[in-house]
């Protein structure tokens, strides 16, 4: 593998390490994700007419993804503690399902993909929890950056997004 295209969380004996970030300029950033909740069409009027027995899927969803972008330190064991100054979740409930969008922002060192995409996996997590007495076939499809801004690669985005 060349230089250019070596992982950088692999040292020059391919053993696992964090990134060293120390001399880094922190810059705004951004990561936006997505990804989506395949449920029935009974619980899919379900959540339309607010009558899902366990409450407010939609709160709930919201408020998981939100803590979880906080802690993907914690899962995730090489990506670095930053400051998550923003984070948004918003969900689509849609024919077959629930759509989930988060978007997180940061003024650090490094940029916050990770988070955006551990925001939409818990929350998607967070829908199935809520539905799954009505619904053992829900899942979880399609988890993916969408983009992301700022840092030295500057913005990104998916192509057909």
């Amino acid at each position: 593998m060349t230089e250019e295209h070596a992982l950088t969380h692999l040292d020059p004996r391919g053993e696992a390490r964090m990134v060293d970030v120390t001399e880094k300029v922190p810059t705004v950033r951004s990561a936006t994700a997505t990804g989506r909740v395949r449920i029935s069409p009974d619980v899919v009027a379900l959540l339309r007419d607010d009558a899902v027995p366990k409450g407010d899927v939609l709160a709930v969803a919201r408020i998981a993804g939100i803590q979880a972008a906080k802690k993907t330190p914690e899962l995730l064991p090489l990506a670095h503690v930053i400051g998550v100054h923003g984070a948004t979740v918003d969900l689509d409930i849609t024919d077959d399902g629930v759509d989930v969008t988060a978007t997180v922002r940061t003024a650090d060192r490094t940029g916050v993909e990770m988070e955006a995409l551990t925001c939409v996996s818990v929350a998607a997590l967070a829908v199935i929890d809520m539905v799954k007495g009505k619904d053992r076939w829900a899942h979880i499809a399609d988890v993916q950056l969408l983009e992301k801004t700022g840092g030295r690669s500057g913005t990104w985005r998916r192509e057909g997004s």
